[in-house]
């Protein structure tokens, strides 16, 4: 009775066969085994759309499909597929080394059986198993380990990632850009996120590392940081108007109160007239917000002319800062003069530009600041002909917090 062979090839003599050969014929299956258990070999599968055929060697070793470790090389220029005969029965550690942008199928050689498919860009490494389990539909398996490659796309599902680096950015589902990173050299404050349970206010976001860290939003040009849908107030930038009805003519060279009537149940301009050949004066007090940074000021003058003349007319602004249980009898800051030009017809509204840096004198939190502004009528620089009818002072002023808390 002659030999047979293993699937894989390893010979199966005969009780009483093969005298005197035993000895090389026992060496060669054990090479056979040894290719079985851990033996790596590579297979070339170049080629177009088409089939690479691993065939069993009967009794000799170096069969591809008789090694453990198997690296598919080559390249492809069409979808590959890589078959084994229907009774092996063996597992693999299998890596797409091919180049090309194509799909490799590792599957029996006929049958209805699963397959393992690597996807066209994917050149990972998987183990999978042939069970031979059926005699015409056997099936391949992808044990499903083994996936994570350094340059593969793959999903990981309930994996713990322990302070891994990541590099410019993290991406969403679609490949498209959802966070931006930017590594600071010698980094020492950072972001620490907390969770919350039943009952807390909610999850926390801290700057952590030194003392006294600050968080910084910073929304792209002209965009506002929201919440909820709406803007959140910020420190930066705030106006405060205070019309002249909430204003006075000083005692000494003081500006005129005055009523303009336009037509009947129209409006009614309540107003300040300074006149333009002598300095007159008028005055108002307010307590800057607590959120005020004590810097200094800018403010635009809202006036109407008195005639049609569109010449300049100089308009300036100064204050000073009283703390408590402090005298009011105190000098004010230098005035700042803003220019503007009538508009060429009586009744308009005239918005200066915004004036240059106002100093407020012996400026502080919690005080009471005095404003006083004047017509610059003596100034060879103004030039209007008419009375300056103030309307109101628009302060522009700095916070250093977001709200007077």
């Amino acid at each position: 009775m002659s030999s047979n062979y293993t699937p894989l090839g390893v010979q199966l003599m005969t009780t009483g066969e093969k005298a005197g050969t035993w000895g090389t014929l026992t060496n060669t299956n054990w090479d056979i085994m040894e290719q079985i258990s851990g033996g790596y070999v590579e297979q070339d599968i170049a080629g177009g759309a088409g089939a690479t055929t691993l065939s069993v060697s009967d009794g000799s070793t170096g069969a591809t499909l008789a090694h453990r470790i198997i690296k598919l090389t080559g390249s492809i220029t069409g979808n590959r597929t890589v078959t084994i005969p229907l009774d092996v029965q063996t597992f693999y550690i299998i890596t797409n080394g091919s180049s090309g942008a194509y799909t490799v199928e590792f599957k029996y050689v006929s049958g209805s059986g699963s397959s393992v498919t690597w996807a066209a860009a994917d050149k990972g490494t998987k183990i999978l198993y042939a069970a031979a389990d059926d005699g015409t539909n056997p099936n391949i398996v992808d044990v499903g380990m083994g996936t994570v490659t350094l340059d593969g796309t793959q999903t990981l599902t309930n994996k713990t990632l322990t302070s891994p680096k990541i590099g410019t950015s993290i991406l969403d589902t679609g490949g498209n850009e959802l966070i931006n990173l930017t590594a600071t050299g010698s980094a020492v404050n950072e972001f620490t996120i907390a969770n919350a349970g039943t009952g807390v206010a909610g999850p926390i976001l801290s700057a952590t590392g030194e003392t006294n860290v600050g968080i910084n939003i910073n929304p792209a040009g002209t965009g506002t940081l929201k919440s909820g849908g709406s803007a959140i107030k910020i420190a930066g930038l705030e106006t405060i108007f205070v019309p002249t009805t909430a204003m006075f003519g000083t005692d000494a060279n003081g500006a005129d109160s005055q009523t303009v009537v336009t037509t009947a149940t129209r409006p009614e301009m309540k107003l300040l007239d300074f006149d333009p050949s002598t300095i007159e004066y008028a005055q108002f007090s307010i307590a800057m917000p607590k959120s005020w940074d004590e810097g200094t000021i800018t403010f635009q003058a809202f006036w109407s002319p008195s005639n049609t003349n569109t010449d300049n007319a100089l308009i300036g602004l100064q204050g000073v800062s009283v703390a408590n249980d402090a005298t009011s009898d105190v000098v004010f800051g230098t005035a700042i003069d803003v220019t503007d030009a009538g508009g060429g017809a009586v009744e308009d509204v005239m918005v200066s530009p915004v004036s240059g840096a106002v100093t407020i004198a012996s400026a502080a939190a919690d005080t009471y600041t005095y404003f006083q502004i004047r017509r610059n009528a003596t100034s060879g620089s103004d030039t209007f002909t008419g009375d300056v009818r103030l309307l109101g002072i628009k302060i522009f002023y700095t916070t250093n917090a977001a709200n007077d808390a």
